[in-house]
């Protein structure tokens, strides 16, 4: 658990700058992961690792080590998530969760799913990139990628990882649903 405060720490102070919007949506994360007194604690540590320098590879590679992959993409997410709390990733903090993702050993293609869903305004095939398909797929393979998706990513993949970890899954479950929604508009379906 201390390694994803580690890691949180890595995002935040990535862009030269902590922001309040990204504290005050992990304060409730911590919240619900620690209790009361852990929250507290996590909170200090956090503060404590803003102000040093942090090797997020060789946390992401133990995380890696140690952690299911259900529950790492989780912590992507989440990371990806926080650094989107004022409203848009920067790109200095795209580049170290695009490290942590490599040294946690994400698979590429589930990269860049999870960062399809944080794209929807600026890249209009961020729907077919979230069901990792091409847009020349066809409707059979929009189904079968969704399908796939929807496995890979279902809550009850990250059960025993806690309810806060299980909340993201839900949250991202729900964007890969959205994602296939969007190409069922699109294409008529």
């Amino acid at each position: 658990r201390v390694s994803i405060i580690v890691l949180l720490a890595s995002v935040i102070k990535a862009d030269g700058q902590v922001l309040k919007s990204e504290i005050n949506f992990i304060k409730p994360f911590l919240l619900r992961t620690f209790g009361e007194e852990g929250a507290k604690q996590a909170l200090q540590l956090l503060k404590e690792l803003l102000k040093q320098h942090i090797d997020e590879a060789a946390v992401a590679q133990q995380v890696a080590q140690y952690v299911n992959y259900s529950t790492r993409l989780e912590f992507l997410h989440l990371l990806l998530q926080v650094a989107n709390a004022d409203g848009e990733i920067d790109s200095t903090e795209l580049n170290v969760i695009n490290r942590i993702a490599t040294n946690m050993a994400i698979k590429d293609a589930d990269y860049q799913s999870i960062v399809a869903l944080f794209k929807r305004q600026k890249d209009t095939n961020w729907a077919y990139t979230a069901l990792e398909i091409q847009p020349s797929a066809t409707d059979e393979e929009v189904k079968k990628a969704y399908r796939r998706m929807a496995m890979k990513y279902h809550p009850d993949k990250v059960a025993t990882a806690g309810e806060e970890i299980r909340q993201q899954a839900t949250e991202k479950f729900r964007g890969i649903n959205e994602a296939y929604e969007h190409i069922k508009k699109q294409r008529g379906l």
